[in-house]
Formats: structure tokens, sequence, C-alpha cells
């Protein structure tokens, strides 16, 4: 038997089972592949996140059954409603608290981009629609549900627009072409503070039935934490130019990826901040500092490099 399961080990899954398991708590990880870290509380599992049945066994006797599944980008319309819905059907079986990795994307553009837990779920796009069924799924079901909402991640494994565009263009010493304006505010979340979040609103009944805001650091511009980063690391400053929003919607025309990126650029050409008060001032919680996150971002691409050589 298990206290959680969680489904999905990229960045988020990864550290809420070591998080788990460091605290003595014995962890089923699950992804298609039987992967994920290394520990003796955790038990790596394949198995089909969509398979209701099979997830529903895995779920057994566990308090807790953790979303942080990350399926292909251009198919979330496709994959995302069989694994939702089969982690509702596990967590209805069971009587598991079902806690959900949640991003910003159904608020939609916001006219002064500010976000807070009340702001209205309007997505105008295919994506932020996709999230808001999800939601709206999980809470009609009758689980007991909570989801955490952040901002773009920075952290080791990370996935966005810093490890997409930042981080390539400082190792190649070139200049960056960012998809957006550099020199507006946007909130970054820390990967470790969705993973310590999550968990926190999972066990406290106070966070069920509600979603929330991961503390996150005072919006920077892209420019501020390309420029920290160098600073930090003993970089050239980088040259950051702006690719033309036109290219790539253009390229959206035929590279599938493109289309999908294209559909959510709002974020970037406007300011795009998230209001986490509420989390901080109701949990105690506190997001880790930006230079913080910024260091173990450089030592894990240090990392990474060196065994490339």
């Amino acid at each position: 038997m298990s206290n959680s399961v969680v489904v999905g080990a990229g960045p988020i899954g990864s550290r809420i089972a070591l998080l788990l398991a460091e605290q003595g708590e014995r962890v089923r990880l699950v992804t298609r592949g039987g992967g994920g870290p290394e520990h003796p509380m955790i038990e790596r599992i394949a198995a089909d996140a969509g398979d209701a049945r099979r997830l529903t066994e895995l779920t057994d006797g566990a308090e807790v059954l953790y979303n942080c599944a990350n399926p292909k980008y251009t198919e979330w319309e496709r994959l995302w409603f069989p694994m939702n819905d089969a982690m509702i059907a596990a967590a209805r079986s069971t009587g598991a608290v079902y806690a959900i990795t949640g991003n910003l994307y159904g608020y939609g553009p916001q006219p002064d981009g500010r976000m807070t837990e009340h702001t209205p779920l309007a997505a105008v796009g295919r994506k932020g629609r996709v999230r808001v069924r999800m939601w709206r799924d999980a809470l009609d079901s009758g689980v007991r549900t909570v989801e955490a909402r952040g901002s773009d991640y920075v952290g080791a494994g990370a996935v966005g627009v810093f490890s997409a565009v930042i981080l390539p263009a400082v190792s190649r010493g070139a200049a960056a072409w960012v998809p957006g304006d550099p020199d507006l505010p946007h909130t970054f979340t820390y990967t470790g503070d969705m993973a310590r979040t999550l968990v926190t609103l999972a066990r406290d009944p106070r966070a069920h039935g509600r979603a929330w805001h991961v503390p996150s650091p005072p919006p920077v511009t892209i420019r501020h934490l390309a420029d920290r980063y160098c600073e930090l690391t003993g970089s050239p400053r980088l040259k950051l130019r702006k690719l033309p929003r036109s290219a790539m919607r253009a390229a959206g025309l035929v590279v599938p990826m493109a289309r999908e990126l294209a559909e959510m650029d709002y974020q970037f050409y406007a300011p795009f901040v998230l209001d986490s008060t509420l989390t901080e001032t109701t949990f105690g919680l506190t997001p880790t500092s930006l230079d913080q996150t910024i260091q173990e971002t450089a030592d894990a691409a240090r990392t990474t490099a060196a065994r490339r050589m």
C-alpha cells in the first residue's frame, strides 16, 4: 500500500515523489515507461494513466492521487480528457484526494494582465478550454479535489520560455530570439514551489474544492531574468531580439508545435502577473527567491553539459 500515487515523472511529478519519500511516505510513481527518480520509498510502475481500471487498482489505499501528467503539447484535446476521467474515477472509487497540477491557461488574456483565484475562467484558446473543462469535470465529480496553478516554470528540468530560449542562447554565446516582448512584467514559478504547494493543499481540507495560486516571486521581465542568470553564472550579457509576432503564426501554418505556441503568445505580448497572496496568507507558504532558482537551473545545466562531454 502507498500513501500517495503520483502520475507523471516530469519536473513536478518527480519533485513531489521525492518530497513525499523524504518525509517517509511510500509513493507509487506511475508513468507509461515506468521511469522516474530512484528512492527506496518510491515504487515506479509502468501503466497507462488513461486506463481507469488499472489506475484504480494502483490508487487503492492511497490518501492522495497527484495529477502531474504532461501529455504531448500538440495533442491535448485527444490525450487529456481520458487521463483526467481515469484519475477522477480512481479518486472516486478509492476515496483519495485528487490533486491537480494546473496552470493559468484557463483565465485567458486579462485587461491588466493580473490574475487572482477570483479571476473568471474565460479562456479563448483550445488549450485553455481544455484546462477549464478538466477542472470543472473534477469539481462536478464529487471527489475531494484541489488544483495548484502556476505560471511559466523555472528550475532544474523546467520547460518554458527560459529553458527553451534563454539557456540555449547562453550556451551558444549567441543572441536569443524572444517570442514576445522581453521588457514586460511576467511571473515565473519555481517547480519546487509548485511541488511543495500541491502537497500542502492536498493535505489540508481547507484547500479542497478550490484552485489556488502557487507562491511565486514578484514578476520580472524576460530581460531581467536573462541578465540575472548571466550575472550569477559569470556569462557574457545576452543580447535579446524580439521575434516578430507574425513569424510564429506563419510557422504555425506548417509546424504543429509553432501553431500551439502561437495560440498562447498573448502571455508574452502583455503583462502576465500571477497574484499568490491568498495562498501565502492562508497556508503560510512563501516563494523561493529568484536567485536561488536561477542558481539551481545553472547547476543543473552545468551537470547536463558535463555528462555530454
